[in-house]
C-alpha cells in the first residue's frame, strides 16, 4: 500500500523550508508540519540575520563547507526571489596588539575554507572606512551581509507551495514508528486542535530544532545510536536608540566559542549588538537584566571598538535561543546531519545542532540533505 505522502518535513524554520523546497524541486510530494502557529518563529526568526562568509569554522568541518557553499547559494537565491540584504562587507578587528595573532589566525582558517576575498586593513584603513571605529588593525570581509530572515522564510514556503508541496502550521508531531522493513513506512501520529492524526509517510526529515531531540528518540535506530542531546544557550541583544554611525558590521576577535558583542545592522538600517551567552536549563526568550549589569557588560565591550558610544543608548531588544550539542566548557561540535549510515535507518535524515551559520548555510544544508534522501534503498 503506497504512503500517505511521500515526504514528511517536521519543522517549519527556514532549515525545513529550504529542505522541502529542494526536496520538491526534485518531484516529491512534500508535508511541512510545524507546531507553532508561523514558520520560523524559534531559532530562525531570533538570530543576527547575518550572512556569514566562513571565517571561524574548523577547516574541513560541516559549518565550513555548508557556511561557504551556502552564502553564494543564498545572494543567488534573494537576487532571484526578491528577498531583502545586503552585501554590506564586515570588518573584523582586532582591539589591542594581543589580540593581533588571532586576527592573523582567523585569515588563515578562512582561507582554507574556501575564503579568498578577505582583505588586510592597517587601523588607518580602517578609519577610513568607518570612521568612529577603534582597532589597532582588521580584515574587511566584504562578502558578509545581510538579510532578511523572515522574507527569505515566506519566499521558501512560496517556493515549496509553487512546487506542489505544503506547509500545515499549529501540529505537534507525538508519535513516531520506524519502518519495519523496506517495503513499509513511516508512521505518524500529530496533534492539532485536540484531534489526533495518523498517517503514513515514505521519507521523514527531522529538522525540528529543539523538539528535534525528543523526535528522534521516538525512533528505535540500530544498536549503539545515540541521539544528540541538545543544550540551549540564551543570547540577548541590544538595540542602539537613535542612528549607529557604521555602515559595515564590526566584529571583535572571538573569545572562544563565543564571537563575542557585534555590531550588526538590519536592512533598514538599525543597529544591534549581540548576542551574548547564557546557558540555561530549558528554552525562555524572556529578557533579564534587573540589575543592568548586563547593559553595562555590553556597554564594556562594545566601547573596546566604538569609544564614542553614547550613554544610555543601548535598549533591550530581544533574545534567542540556540541549540547546542555542547555543554558549556566543552568544544564545540560541529553541525550533525545523520542519514542510515549512522542511525540505522532507510529514508530518515535527522538534524541536530544547526546554529549559527544555519540561516547561511540552509540552502546547503538543503541539497545534501536532498541528495541523502536520493540515494538508493
Amino acid at each position: 500500500m503506497a504512503a500517505d505522502i511521500e515526504t514528511v518535513v517536521v519543522g517549519g524554520g527556514v532549515i525545513g523550508l529550504a529542505i522541502a523546497r529542494a526536496l520538491a524541486g526534485n518531484g516529491q510530494d512534500v508535508l511541512v508540519l510545524e507546531r507553532h502557529g508561523r514558520i520560523g518563529s524559534e531559532t530562525s526568526s531570533r538570530n543576527s540575520e547575518v550572512i556569514h562568509a566562513g571565517l571561524y569554522y574548523s577547516p574541513g568541518s560541516l559549518r565550513a563547507k555548508f557556511c561557504v557553499a551556502g552564502k553564494a547559494l543564498l545572494y543567488r537565491f534573494c537576487a532571484e526571489s526578491g528577498v531583502a540584504h545586503n552585501r554590506c562587507g564586515k570588518l573584523l578587528v582586532a582591539t589591542n596588539e594581543e589580540e593581533i595573532a588571532k586576527l592573523e589566525a582567523i585569515a588563515v582558517t578562512a582561507k582554507k575554507n574556501g575564503v579568498d576575498d578577505l582583505r588586510r586593513l592597517s587601523a588607518e584603513e580602517a578609519r577610513r572606512l568607518e570612521p568612529e571605529l577603534a582597532c589597532v588593525a582588521a580584515y574587511l570581509s566584504p562578502s558578509t551581509g545581510i538579510i532578511d530572515s523572515h522574507g527569505l522564510m515566506l519566499a521558501l514556503e512560496g517556493h515549496l507551495t509553487t512546487l506542489g508541496g505544503q506547509v500545515v502550521l499549529n501540529t505537534t508531531v507525538t508519535g513516531l514508528t520506524a519502518p519495519t522493513d523496506e517495503t513499509s513506512d513511516f508512521q505518524i501520529e500529530t496533534q492539532s486542535a485536540g484531534e489526533t492524526t495518523r498517517f503514513t509517510a515514505r521519507n521523514l526529515v527531522l529538522a525540528a530544532g529543539f523538539g528535534g531531540t525528543a523526535l528522534g528518540r521516538m525512533l528505535v535506530c540500530a544498536p549503539g545510536y545515540h541521539v544528540p542531546e541538545t543544550y540551549p544557550a540564551q543570547g540577548h541583544y541590544y538595540a542602539l536608540s537613535g542612528r549607529a554611525p557604521f555602515h559595515h558590521l564590526v566584529y571583535p576577535v572571538p573569545q572562544g566559542a563565543w564571537l563575542g558583542v557585534h555590531l550588526t545592522l538590519d536592512i533598514a538600517g538599525r543597529a544591534k549588538f549581540g548576542p551574548d551567552i547564557a546557558w540555561t536549563d530549558g528554552v525562555s526568550y524572556d529578557f533579564e537584566d534587573a540589575d543592568g549589569a548586563r547593559r553595562a557588560r555590553f556597554e564594556r565591550e562594545i566601547r573596546r571598538y566604538w569609544p564614542g558610544l553614547p550613554e544610555s543608548a543601548l535598549q533591550p531588544d530581544y533574545v534567542g535561543v540556540r541549540p547546542k550539542l555542547y555543554r558549556q566548557g566543552e568544544p564545540v561540535a560541529d553541525f550533525a546531519i545523520h542519514g542510515p549510515a549512522q542511525h540505522g535507518l532507510s529514508r530518515l535524515v535527522a538534524l541536530y545542532g544547526i546554529e549559527s551559520p544555519g540561516l547561511t548555510s540552509s540552502l546547503a544544508i538543503a541539497d545534501d540533505v536532498a541528495a541523502l534522501l536520493s540515494q538508493p534503498d
